[in-house]
């Protein structure tokens, strides 16, 4: 691993991305950034305590078929493209610390496509189930009124859609099934494939 400055963790929101990164980070005491950090888009269609759902999300999820909503955020995600290859380039040949860089915004087929060295990648995909399961938990669901279980739900059509389509440009790409799997687990696997890589 002494070669690698950059690993990329990319799949679908509430695959695990973000708390496998950021123990994979620590135990290689790499910085952990996200995409969605970089340009949100729009947002999650729920309220956190950290975060006011603004109208402009709740009309997006509420106004947009699963398509329409599939073709915006690849079209964002692909907008973005530069700004992450830039930040992937600058941490894989600079000095400074190395980098986990998660997010949905890593489209296979266009990390496949780096020459950047250094640099590794791995996707995680989930049970539609627990995909489910999981969004549905963070969101609060069973606590919210009919219009916000409605954004919810078309939230998660679009990610187990995002998840088919991502798991389709794979190509033999690495990925690891979360499923019934810890955080340390998954971070386990990914330093494994990242090991192998």
């Amino acid at each position: 691993m002494r070669d690698v400055r950059v690993v990329l963790i990319g799949g679908t929101s509430h695959a695990g991305k973000s708390s496998a990164a950021r123990v994979v980070a620590k135990r290689l005491g790499f910085d952990c950034r996200s995409t969605d950090k970089l340009a949100r888009h729009p947002g999650r269609p729920w309220h956190t305590a950290e975060w006011e759902m603004p109208p402009h999300v709740a009309e997006h999820y509420a106004t947009l078929d699963v398509d329409e909503l599939i073709r915006s955020v690849l079209g964002h995600y692909a907008l973005l493209w530069p700004r992450i290859e830039e930040l992937i380039t600058d941490r894989a040949t600079g000095d400074g610390p190395g980098l986990v860089l998660e997010g949905s915004a890593l489209w296979p087929t266009r990390v496949a496509r780096l020459t950047v060295p250094h640099t590794r990648a791995v996707w995680l995909t989930v049970d539609d189930a627990v995909l489910g399961d999981r969004l549905r938990e963070s969101a609060r669901y069973a606590e919210g009124t009919e219009r916000e279980r409605y954004l919810v739900d078309k939230f998660l059509a679009r990610a187990r859609r995002f998840q088919r389509l991502t798991h389709d440009e794979l190509h033999g790409l690495p990925h690891i099934d979360t499923t019934g799997r810890s955080v340390a687990q998954v971070a386990d696997a990914v330093m494994a494939g990242v090991e192998a890589g």
